[in-house]
Formats: C-alpha cells, structure tokens, sequence
C-alpha cells in the first residue's frame, strides 16, 4: 500500500490506517479474537499505521493492538497513541464505563497534560501494549485544556522527540481551529483531524488546512463517515451524524451525494474515504475497524476508483465548497 511521509519527520504512514478505538468494545463488546482477527487482516491487506489510545476501553485497546503486533518487524509499522487522560483506580465504580466503551470501570480518566502527566502516560501506554517505543504522540481532545496543553505537554513531546524517542507529535480533536493553532504556535508535526473535512463538513478549509499547507505540516484525517451517514451506498432516515441522530436536511444532502456517486461509477462511502485525500496536506485516512470483514471493506472502499470529475459535479451542484482544491488522489510529491 502507498505511503505518504509526515513532513519534516521520517515518519511513513499508509494511505489507509487501522483505527483500534472499536477494538476498545466502543458502544458494544469485540471478542478478543475478532480483535486480533481484524489486526491480522490488516497486516495482511498491507496496512501499517496502527492508531490508538488509553481513552479507548480505560486501555483495552492499547491490551489488544499491542499483543496483536507482538512478533511482527517492529521496524515495519507505525503506531501511535494519545496523552491527556491518565488512567487512574476509580473509587466509586458503578460496574461498567460511562464514556461509550463496553468495559469495567476499575479505572477512570483523569485530564492531565502537565510534563509529569504526559510521561506518565506514555510510560502506562508502553505497559499496556508491550512495545519498546511511540512513533507518533498526539495530544487528545485538549479542548479545554489549552494552555498546559501548548505549554507543558507539547514541549514535553518536543523535548522526547529532540530525543529520538519519538519520531513525530501533534494533537487529535474534533474541531479544527484549535488544531490550527498547534500547528501555527507549538512544534506539532502532525494532526489528526476528525469529522472536519468530509463530503458534509468542510470547515477544515478555514482555519487548519490553510495553515498545514503553509507550514509544511501534516493531516491525518478521522472520521470520515460523520459517525456513519456517509458510510452506506444509500443513507436512510435513523442514521447518525456527529454521534447524534442524522436531521433529515443532511440525510437529504447525504443522498444528493450518493446520487452523484452513483453517475459518476462509484459510491457514496468510497467517495467518503477517497475526498480527504484530494487535498495536499493530508496523507492518511483512518477507519475504525473491529473485524476481518470491516477491514476487507474498507479496504476494498479505499481502493476503488474515484474519479476527480466527482468532485467538479459536486462543486458546479453546491454539494461541497467551492474552495475544495482539485482531485489529484492525493499525491503530493513533496510528502512522498
């Protein structure tokens, strides 16, 4: 499979990446062996950027996609993981997680993204996967947190990557204008984009995409199904978007987009993963997978041809900003 380079790294991701979240049991519970399954079909189909995070399962994820890799060349895949929660003993468990992951609550999140937490919290990580390294940290969903954010943990990124103990580091959110400014004033290499740049939401064009192409940095985009309206060939009323119920306006859009899809020989979902790529600065869509079968699909999706006068018949119908840069499948020779 194709990769792209985090620029100014020596860090190589594969056009497509395994999201782990789902591997987690996030809203259902994945057998230990669907897991490693769903792992192993990734290897095979030649994936080898592997995402995850403490958050996902209170470090079920982290359990399951560190012991799925153990025995492969280490130095022949990417993983990374996430800092900002810090897995701590919960003292009032109620028997399972509160947050959308079918687990125990033994363990709670805590926010902390002060040196000592990020340390911390890398070190638990290593624990929990087994592995010797991180290829990529990002920061996670520091909303809210923005100055110890900037000020403390991503210095504390720098300085592991200075090290070599990294090899790239940035910050992951559902918004776009923060991310914005991680990259414009912190020493992010990367961001992980989610939900904010895709056939119904192309925000990221106002504020962090403009900034990664200026800046030579890097994009990997998440979410790109919007929570799952974008992820059938035809969307039906009750689908989500955003993780809430889809409004009938944008199940309508949705299908304006599908029917678009469809003239131009390919499908709504596979147009989904293929329309982050068109722009530039971003290398690497990442899907959340939970078996062999998803992987397949996604797959199967992310291989198959989108031709660029989709994105000419979407903008001349107003389906998508006219500001969207021309389709080139995403190839940008100076993140090869």
């Amino acid at each position: 499979m194709h990769q792209r380079k985090i620029q100014n790294t020596s860090v190589r991701l594969t056009e497509l990446g395994f999201g782990a979240s789902v591997i987690g049991n996030l809203y259902r519970v994945t057998p230990a062996d669907d897991a490693t399954a769903a792992v192993d079909a990734a290897w095979e189909a030649g994936l080898r950027y592997f995402d995850t995070a403490p958050h996902y399962g209170l470090g079920l994820s982290e359990r399951r996609l560190g012991a799925a890799l153990r025995g492969r060349p280490r130095e022949e895949y990417v993983i990374s993981s996430k800092v900002g929660r810090l897995l701590v003993p919960n003292e009032k468990p109620r028997g399972v997680d509160t947050e959308g992951f079918v687990v125990r609550d033994d363990l709670r999140r805590q926010w902390d993204f002060s040196r000592d937490g990020v340390l911390r919290s890398i070190e638990d990580t290593l624990e929990r996967t087994g592995l010797d390294r991180l290829d990529i940290v990002y920061l996670h969903d520091p909303d809210d947190h923005w100055r110890q954010a900037a000020e403390e943990g991503m210095p504390t990124l720098a300085e592991l990557r200075g090290q070599g103990v990294i090899g790239a580091i940035g910050a992951g959110m559902n918004q776009s204008a923060m991310l914005a400014r991680f990259l414009r004033e912190t020493a992010a290499d990367v961001v992980m984009l989610a939900g904010r740049y895709t056939l119904l939401d192309q925000s990221a064009l106002d504020d962090v995409l403009p900034a990664a192409r200026e800046l030579g940095k890097s994009v990997v985009a998440v979410g790109v199904f919007n929570s799952g309206l974008l992820s059938r060939d035809r969307p039906t009323e009750g689908m989500k978007y955003d993780y809430r119920d889809a409004p009938p306006a944008l199940v309508a859009r949705a299908r304006a987009l599908a029917e678009v899809c469809a003239a131009h020989g390919t499908t709504l979902p596979a147009a989904a993963i293929a329309f982050p790529r068109t722009h530039p600065s971003i290398i690497n869509v990442t899907l959340g997978m939970r078996t062999p079968e998803q992987v397949g699909r996604n797959v199967e999706l992310h291989e198959q041809r989108v031709p660029d006068g989709l994105w000419d018949d979407l903008r001349t119908q107003g389906l998508i900003r006219s500001d969207v840069p021309t389709g080139h499948g995403g190839r940008d020779e100076r993140c090869l």
